[in-house]
Parts: C-alpha cells; structure tokens; sequence
C-alpha cells in the first residue's frame, strides 16, 4: 500500500515537473517573439511613417494581431471582448483599467483608431517611442500637475480633430488583480474639458500577464467594455460612476453576450 502511494506521488511530482518545464519554455519562446516581433515592427512602421503616414494605424494593428496569435498559439492564452457594441461610432474617450503590459499593446487589436495616453518615458525607447508619437499618442510627464493637464488635454483635442478614439489607463500605472483602486481625476478633467462620453473597460489581464512576471500561463484573458457614461456630468459623479462601473466588473464574470473571440 505505501509502496503504491509512494510510486503515485512519484507520478504526481514528475508530471508538475514537466508542466513546469513546458511553461518555462514557452514563456521563454514566446517573449523572444514578442520582443523580436516588436523590433521588427516597429522598423517597418518607422519607414512606412516616411512614405505613406496614413497607413500607420493600420500597422499598429497588425502588430497587435500578430503577437496576440503568436500569444495563443505559444502560451494558449485566448482573449475575449465583450459589449463592443458600446463603444461609439465616433470619437470617446475609453477608461480602461491597467493590469498589465497586455492590454497597452492589444488596445490596436481592441478598438478601431485608439490613441492612448502614455507616460513620457516610453516616448525615449528607441524607434517605437518615435512611431507612437507619429501615430498620434499623448506623452505625459508624472508629477508636473497643471502643465502636464494642459498638454493632455491639448494633445487629445488635436486627436479628436483626427477622428481618434482616446484611450486612458485612470490609475496611472499598473494594478495587481484584487489591490486596492487608487484613481486618478485627470480622465474627469479631460471628459469635462473635451464633453465626450466615456466608456469603461474593466479586465483580468493581469492574472495571467502580471506585472514584472516572467511565466505565461495559459488561460482566457476577458475585456469587459461597460456601458458608455455620457456627457455633462459632474466631474467628481462621473468618476464615481466610472470607478463603480470598473471596479464591479472586475469583480464578476463577464455577460455571454455580444462576445467577440480572439482566432
């Protein structure tokens, strides 16, 4: 009887050991691809943005599109967007909650000409930050208040005039999956300032993508866009709403409705 235990652990351990292997390899794979795959890219779009600007949008999302199948077919990680019918025909403004690195690089794959706004920093990494700055993306610096306001709320406003979409992570930086909110008001000082609905986007990104994690473990990555809150509320009423939007369905699982399915 021990003996029979013993050999069924023995089968239980070698088994999580080859799962682990496996995992590490394909992290290791596929972050090799993500990276390499990036540089490529953004090569290209550097020479595009010289002979045919206007098609720089275009190549953004088929970066998305590529590394997001590269991301299913090596890692096993599919997404899923729900209540795309929410989102405008027209310009908005989208409050997405920040997990992860994901959903910074998927946001092309999402949404139909998404610019988002950045901090300043990734602005200086070499030839992708100067392709997103000529695809239209808004660099803001942390801590300079007033003046960095004004620049984003300039810089959306030279976007919209393009017919753009104007995609903005609220919290500012990264959260773990779970950790308390922490909001900031600039996005009510821009839906104020620009009078455009906001749409809310609530995910779980960063369960299998998490922040300065190596491993990618396979799994379904959910991108919930939540009913549009619209123009002419009260600034500090319509980032409650959208906090409370966010924050409860992050909480539950998404409707079965409407679900567009990565391929």
């Amino acid at each position: 009887m021990g003996a029979c235990r013993y050999r069924r652990c023995e089968s239980i351990s070698a088994a999580f050991r080859e799962l682990t292997i496996m995992l590490v390899l394909r992290s290791f794979a596929f972050n090799v691809f993500f990276y390499i795959f990036t540089a490529i890219c953004s090569v290209v779009a550097m020479l595009l943005a010289i002979v045919w600007p206007s098609r720089l949008m275009d190549m953004a999302r088929l970066w998305s599109l590529g590394w997001l199948c590269a991301y299913r077919l090596i890692c096993e990680v599919k997404y899923e967007v729900h209540g795309a019918e929410h989102v405008p025909d027209g310009t908005c403004i989208i409050a997405m909650k920040h997990q992860s690195i994901w959903e910074s690089c998927a946001v092309f794959a999402i949404f139909r000409r998404p610019i988002f706004i950045l901090k300043s920093e990734l602005m200086w990494i070499p030839i992708f930050g100067w392709v997103m700055k000529r695809i239209g993306c808004i660099s803001i610096t942390r801590g300079s208040g007033r003046s960095a306001l004004a620049s984003m709320i300039r810089g959306a406003r030279e976007a919209l005039a393009q017919g753009k979409q104007i995609v903005i992570f609220p919290e500012g930086t990264r959260s773990a999956p779970g950790a308390r909110p922490s909001y900031k008001s600039g996005v009510s000082h821009l839906y104020a300032a620009l009078q455009l609905s906001c749409v809310p986007v609530a995910l779980n990104s960063g369960v299998l993508w998490p922040r300065r994690r190596f491993l990618r473990p396979p799994g379904l990555i959910t991108v919930s866009i939540l009913r549009a809150i619209p123009p002419g509320l009260p600034r500090q009423r319509m980032l409650d709403q959208m906090i409370l939007d966010i924050e409860s369905a992050c909480q539950q699982p998404a409707p079965s409705r409407q679900v567009r399915t990565s391929t």
